[in-house]
């Protein structure tokens, strides 16, 4: 089976959050998954149901693999237990919450794909300016399988002051 490129979205605020993003980039190869590029970093505010939290560091992968979607979620989720992620399934899990890492997988090739673990494209690609201005850093004319270019979804995102994204560093590959 030919590889298809991909985009994995990272973030971090606990800890050392560049080290954090490092060390995912560098545990994906052992689960299948070549990195090829990585956009620049980004701090942004918490989103979610908790917003009383440090901010976090974001960035995304350019990804080539083999794996189906449901085996390169569990390749992502093994990641981010490997680096101290509390599982959502375990006691001491937080939906929203601090984490050490995140690793959510955001589009595989032309794949449109939903299960109740997964859906692609992710579900909240469009609406989140925190995964789209990293995504647009890897490639400016990037589209989901639909078409839909997602400059034009960034554009269309209404300002809002919990919607900053900062650029913090360069790439982490």
């Amino acid at each position: 089976m030919p590889e298809r490129i991909g985009y994995l979205g990272l973030g971090s605020n606990i800890g050392v959050p560049r080290d954090n993003l490092a060390a995912a980039v560098a545990a994906l190869p052992a689960h299948g998954v070549r990195v090829l590029a990585s956009s620049s970093t980004y701090e942004t505010d918490p989103v979610g149901e908790i917003l009383d939290q440090p901010d976090f560091l974001n960035a995304c992968l350019r990804i080539a693999t083999v794996l189906e979607p449901e085996p390169l979620l569990d390749a992502c989720k093994a990641v981010e237990q490997e680096l101290g992620r509390v599982a959502q399934s375990s006691p001491g899990y937080v939906r929203h919450g601090p984490r050490p890492i995140d690793v959510d997988l955001l589009l595989l090739g032309d794949v449109e794909y939903a299960s109740q673990r997964l859906r692609l494209p992710h579900r909240e690609v469009t609406s989140r300016r925190f995964v789209l201005v990293p995504l647009l850093d890897l490639d400016p004319e990037l589209r989901l399988p639909d078409g839909t270019r997602l400059a034009d979804a960034l554009a269309a995102l209404p300002d809002g002051e919990r919607d900053d994204v900062r650029l913090a560093g360069g790439p982490l590959v």
